[in-house]
């Protein structure tokens, strides 16, 4: 597994659609930002340990992380840290793809949320 190429699931592209639907935000790097950045400020570790990757969204890193990869990857790997995990290229490739699914989810299940600024909110909630 690695951060060169990421691919969602099913599922969450499916919830992304809805999510571009509602707010606004018509691309997946940006609204994949926002659903790491929910998932990593929930202190508890995600249930879902493996995800299948078997939809047709795909995006490099470069286009996921923009000009901050060195930051999304430090918060990853220090989250592997403080999850009780050595920061392996292998664990924080499954770290980011769990927390970037249950973001998603997480998201998602807001059907409140219909604009920027509801994530705005959100984030200073």
């Amino acid at each position: 597994m690695s951060l060169e190429t990421i691919r969602l699931s099913k599922t969450a592209r499916d919830q992304l659609v809805w999510l571009k639907r509602h707010t606004g935000i018509s691309h997946w790097n940006v609204l994949c930002r926002w659903a790491l950045a929910v998932s990593l400020r929930d202190p508890s570790t995600p249930l879902v340990r493996d995800i299948v990757a078997d939809s047709n969204v795909e995006m490099s890193w470069r286009t996921f992380a923009g000009e901050y990869g060195d930051i999304y990857l430090a918060l990853i790997q220090q989250r592997c840290v403080t999850d009780g995990e050595e920061p392996t290229d292998k664990n924080v490739a499954r770290t980011f793809l769990v927390h970037l699914h249950r973001g998603v989810g997480y998201l998602h299940g807001m059907r409140d949320m219909r604009s920027v600024s509801e994530l705005v909110r959100l984030a200073a909630s």
